[in-house]
């Protein structure tokens, strides 16, 4: 665990962007950001409407700004970066479908924008650059995994260079904007059965405050190069329906409906691979990827077991834990059954 002082050393004073800040990962890690005094922060983002509710939401801080531009236009980015200190690079299309159907929107958005924001950030003479990555980029059999592979490989790419860019990798993230929880929620509460795509899919689940725990992680003990890897438990995404409608309707059995896999889908995720584990290096709540330039004998243990971290061989969320953190996102009520603070609009 990181001490609060540590993190407060790194971003009090300090100018920051956040590329796709207005995405729920950008929501999150700027309500965060401003507990720690950081001399500004900039919000970039091509969604005017998503950035003016933000606006509206802090106008009480001063250090907050707005800027709207797209990571595929590297001027943009230049001028976004200029006088920028630490950056934190969310801005990505992150929807499996959507990059299925769109294979080249994929390519400029998480490929060429990645690369602009490297070029960019060297240019700036930025300190610090974090990239968010996904499991999905780890052996990816789809659109979105296969760009995102090569944004990590971007980010990494050894550079001497002033700037420091450093990458984490975690799984489907609670609740996020366009997961399944918000879609298992509209179908429970308007009474319709679960969609259940594989009976025995498996994904990787964590909060929005436990990825933004790993950024911030990444920030304060990562070194150019790093990949660095949230442990993190799993669940069958048949339990996951089951625990949400438990929580919200208080029922032991709850229907649902199996509609077959979506293209580019796996069965099971992936956050270290075979070939990443040899030279990994496992921390408590961590896994360490460094840079093929870099040794791995730092402080920690280098992985003895060469097995992948796969979301079907790790420890499964028990319906106490999933209501816990579905309680905790907002999702569900804080106690007995019902709709959450998030849910508000069903009441």
């Amino acid at each position: 665990m990181l001490d609060e002082k540590e993190i407060r050393s790194v971003i009090s004073g300090k100018r920051i962007l956040v590329t796709g800040g207005t995405g729920s990962f950008g929501h999150e890690i700027l309500r965060e950001l401003i507990k720690y005094d950081p001399a500004s922060i900039t919000v970039f983002s091509r969604d005017e409407k998503k950035q003016h509710d933000l606006r509206l939401l802090y106008a009480h801080i001063r250090q907050i700004g707005f800027m709207i531009g797209d990571v595929r236009d590297y001027a943009r980015v230049r001028e976004a970066m200029r006088g920028q200190q630490i950056v934190f690079h969310a801005a990505a299309l992150k929807q499996v479908p959507a990059c299925e159907n769109a294979p080249y929107e994929a390519v400029l958005t998480n490929i060429v924008g990645a690369e602009n924001v490297r070029r960019a950030a060297i240019d700036a003479d930025v300190h610090t650059v974090v990239s968010v990555s996904t499991d999905k980029a780890v052996k990816p059999v789809n659109v979105m995994g296969m760009s995102k592979a090569i944004q990590e490989r971007i980010m990494q790419q050894p550079l001497d260079c002033g700037t420091k860019f450093i990458c984490v990798r975690y799984g489907n993230v609670l609740g996020s904007r366009g997961s399944i929880v918000p879609l298992f929620v509209e179908r429970i509460m308007a009474g319709l059965p679960i969609p259940i795509t594989h009976p025995g899919m498996t994904r990787f689940q964590l909060s929005l405050s436990e990825a933004v725990k790993l950024v911030f992680w990444a920030t304060v003990r990562g070194t150019s190069g790093d990949m660095w890897v949230k442990k993190m438990p799993s669940i069958n995404i048949v339990d996951l329906g089951a625990h949400l409608a438990y929580g919200l309707t208080g029922k032991e059995e709850y229907p649902s409906t199996i509609i077959g896999t979506r293209p580019g889908e796996k069965l099971h995720e992936v956050l270290v691979s075979e070939e990443e584990m040899w030279r990994a290096v496992e921390y408590p709540g961590h896994f360490l990827i460094p840079s093929w330039r870099e040794s791995f004998e730092v402080n920690g243990s280098v992985v003895p077991n060469l097995t992948e971290y796969s979301s079907a061989s790790v420890d499964f969320l028990t319906r106490e834990q999933s209501l816990a953190m579905l309680r905790d996102d907002g999702w569900i009520a804080e106690s007995g059954y019902g709709p959450g603070p998030k849910l508000a609009l069903y009441d």
